[in-house]
């Protein structure tokens, strides 16, 4: 069993596959009580109830810290001398987590208040205090922007920072992308990866010192990997598609049955399959598959955006009408390279002829302009906290919290909790079931990272 602590953990996306990689969880920290009550509902016990979360949340740190699941800042949780003198009492094997580093710099060191640098040192104190074995820190790709006057951007600094921490590390940097290890879905994402220098030199295991790319296990891009990287699962003719992972749940589409769906299918049925306790029996359709409500207008452009996708019209067409910047001749001139009339997924007519055509965009433009309806037979990209952009291939609506979450390789019987998504200022302090969903690392390359770990300590990688 591999004794690991989460900080930052969200609702448990990289928690899940460590888990399923032989992880056994001592701790989660997570502040947002939302996406805590999910990591809480799915680990541990059922909080559909939302007074039996209140409850919880109303227990003091050291007994929610028993309990699993602290909600609480990091920094309460390094002030708190019990807390933390258990967790070193625990001789972790490995800490995760994604911290904010987009603003990194190793001058925070000179300037603690800065709040751009506070919570990465604090990440880092937590390791110095509890030397895991090994660590593991994940962002998105913005951390190679160079965000300080330092030079080097805020991944490379963080590198250094870990292998300064004491008893210090032995790190490799991976930019490594979903896709290539299960999910169907683009997204890249870079990760430091640490083993602690004594358990490094006594396996004999060593960093390439520079940054490592995955690809497709067959890709011809393909490098050897490191003993620091987690390996690539999939081969490119074997990646499933949004059809494989989601065309189960809606009715336009005929229902996919090919091997490559069954089998993404068959992972995501339970969460029994990542290591955790299954859910109460589930009958018909998953949790969270609740379509957005959408006016007409809105359905209609979603529509058009389907038919435009169909027939190689660009959507930044809509944009150019809504700024006056679009030549109707020019636009009639490419209506006319199209067949009518023109029919939605769905059976619906949009435009009996070019010149109605014409009228709709005109009705319907927009100068969003990055809205776009996306292809059964291709991956989804990046899933992020708001969905609007992307709309499903053949209704017309955004993707539910469901589907999201099948991008990303949650198990069916994996529920989020709370309110589905909020607005306005809202968005800065609440974290709803769609923010969860997009925050989240995928399980799928949570699982590689895992048992990546788990085969550099020595241990069974499986449970």
């Amino acid at each position: 069993m591999m004794k690991y602590v989460d900080l930052f953990s969200g609702c448990g996306g990289l928690s899940l596959g460590i888990e399923r990689a032989g992880g056994d969880l001592v701790l989660a920290v997570e502040k947002s009580a939302m996406a805590a009550r999910t990591f809480y509902h799915n680990f541990f016990e059922p909080m559909a109830d939302a007074r039996s979360w209140e409850s919880y949340l109303e227990r003091p740190l050291e007994i929610q810290a028993k309990q699993g699941v602290a909600v609480s800042e990091l920094g309460r949780v390094l002030e708190n001398d019990d807390i933390m003198e258990s967790l070193v009492a625990e001789n972790l094997d490995l800490v995760v987590g994604g911290p904010p580093c987009q603003g990194f710099s190793l001058a925070g060191r000179r300037n603690p208040e800065d709040a751009r640098n506070r919570l990465p040192w604090e990440y880092l104190s937590f390791v110095e205090r509890t030397q895991p074995k090994a660590v593991v820190i994940e962002n998105v790709v913005g951390m190679s922007h160079r965000f300080s006057g330092d030079g080097d951007s805020a991944f490379l600094q963080l590198q250094q920072a870990l292998r300064e921490t004491l008893p210090g590390y032995e790190v490799q940097g991976v930019a490594v992308n979903a896709a290539h290890y299960g999910a169907p879905q683009n997204r890249p994402r870079l990760m430091i990866i640490g083993l602690r220098q004594d358990v490094a030199d006594e396996r004999e295991i060593r960093s390439t010192g520079s940054l490592w790319r995955s690809s497709f296990a067959d890709g011809p891009e393909s490098t050897p990997v490191p003993p620091l990287a987690p390996v690539p699962t999939v081969a490119l003719a074997d990646a499933p598609t949004i059809a494989d992972a989601i065309a189960d749940l809606q009715s336009v589409f005929p229902k996919v049955h090919t091997a490559r769906a069954r089998k993404f299918r068959k992972v995501l049925e339970t969460k029994r399959n990542w290591g955790l306790p299954g859910a109460t029996s589930m009958t018909g359709m998953p949790g969270n598959q609740n379509p957005r409500s959408h006016s007409l207008r809105t359905q209609d452009r979603f529509r058009l955006y389907q038919w435009m996708r169909d027939n190689s019209v660009p959507t930044r067409g809509l944009a150019d009408i809504a700024k006056g910047t679009a030549e109707s001749e020019r636009i009639l001139a490419v209506l006319r390279t199209k067949r009518f009339p023109a029919v939605a997924p769905d059976g619906t007519e949009i435009a009996a002829g070019h010149t109605e055509m014409l009228g709709e965009m005109t009705r319907l433009a927009t100068k969003k302009h990055s809205q776009k309806a996306l292809h059964w037979n291709a991956q989804a990209p990046t899933v992020v906290t708001l969905p609007d952009d992307y709309v499903h291939p053949s209704e017309p609506r955004i993707f539910t919290v469901r589907e999201l979450a099948r991008f990303q390789g949650f198990p069916d019987d994996f529920e989020f909790q709370g309110k589905e998504t909020t607005g306005s200022v809202r968005r800065r302090v609440e974290v709803p079931q769609y923010s969860q969903v997009g925050n989240a690392v995928s399980p799928f390359l949570a699982f590689a990272v895992g048992k990546m770990i788990s085969g550099a300590l020595g241990l069974d990688p499986l449970k």
